[in-house]
């Protein structure tokens, strides 16, 4: 059976004083965790907030442990690159 494992990031940018500046960020955190990790990784909310936003990453594994320690990785590798400006996250299984 599939494993369908949801990441949720939830990034409060304090130095973000645009929505450009923000794009930035959340633009550079997608590319890199999706060339990493090969996750499918959207912006899910917050897209009106300069200093706020939520981006989700999503991984597909016939193995529920893999899926698990991709997302795991991925989470790693978005709290070294954002510091403190990840401020939560959770992870949903669908399957």
């Amino acid at each position: 059976m599939a494993a369908i494992g949801v990441l949720t990031l939830e990034l409060r940018l304090q130095n973000s004083h645009s929505l450009k500046d923000k794009r930035h960020v959340v633009q550079s955190l997608k590319d890199r965790l999706r060339s990493k990790f090969n996750v499918a990784v959207a912006e899910i909310d917050y897209q009106d907030l300069w200093q706020r936003a939520a981006v989700a990453a999503v991984t597909v594994s016939s193995d529920h442990t893999h899926a698990e320690k991709v997302l795991r990785s991925v989470e790693e590798e978005a709290a070294q690159m954002l510091g403190g400006e990840l401020a939560d996250t959770s992870v949903e299984w669908l399957c």
